[in-house]
């Protein structure tokens, strides 16, 4: 039975995925990730849960001890409102709390890290986006992992060709 309920939950916790940002992962060692909500209006969660979301090019700014996600187009449906103006680029408030806040800027400031997004998901009927503290991958880092991945799927394909 519990076989069961958890395949259910992974089904359910892949179900709730709305963006990812592949690019992030191939670019940037992340070294820690922490999930942040997020301040959104209704026109954008409409779109959200239509799966209209991008944030592959989209990265958080810390000032003012606030968290900003810049660069996420959230694309308004056709249904949106009127008396709003939807502007699908906007900058959005992330939820963290004080010391979450506090501990990036210092990794940012003193390290040369920089924080980015790597996917939006729902989590108890709200929106949260993982966020993960990345360096960035010089360019024989980003040559030996595309390497690596090849290398597997090769071995995939030998391993699957061999039975």
């Amino acid at each position: 039975m519990r076989d069961i309920m958890a395949k259910n939950s992974k089904k359910q916790n892949h179900s709730s995925r709305i963006a990812e940002n592949r690019k992030a992962r191939f670019d940037y060692f992340i070294e820690d990730t922490i999930e942040a909500g997020l301040v959104l209006e209704g026109w954008e969660i409409k779109s959200l849960r239509a799966g209209k979301a991008q944030i592959g090019e989209s990265y958080v700014l810390l000032k003012n001890n606030e968290a900003w996600l810049f660069g996420a187009h959230i694309h308004p449906l056709i249904t949106a409102s009127t008396h709003t103006i939807p502007d699908p680029m906007r900058s959005r408030k992330l939820l963290l709390h004080r010391h979450q806040i506090d501990r990036l800027m210092g990794q940012v400031d003193q390290k040369g890290y920089t924080v980015v997004v790597l996917s939006l998901y729902w989590s108890k009927g709200k929106v949260k986006a993982e966020i993960g503290l990345a360096k960035g991958k010089k360019l024989h880092d980003k040559r030996a992992t595309e390497k690596e991945r090849e290398w597997n799927r090769d071995k995939q394909r030998i391993l699957k060709d061999h039975r």
